[in-house]
């Protein structure tokens, strides 16, 4: 193989590299982008929540 065709080969193969890098941080940030999100809309839920015994049990006096 000469050094032109070695070249090439290693510059493709850094080429694939890079993209893979470049694929998966771009998937990473989504991920966090969705867990972050995820996690607002549920402190969100737990702040709207009712209290734990509300309606639970009901006092009578006669």
């Amino acid at each position: 193989m000469s050094s032109v065709s070695q070249g090439l080969a290693a510059s493709a193969a850094m080429t694939q590299h890079a993209l893979a890098i470049a694929v998966g941080t771009g998937v990473m940030n989504i991920s966090k982008d969705m867990f972050e999100q995820q996690g607002q809309q549920l402190a969100e839920m737990i702040r709207q929540a009712p209290h734990p015994t509300l309606g639970g049990s009901l006092d009578i006096k006669v």
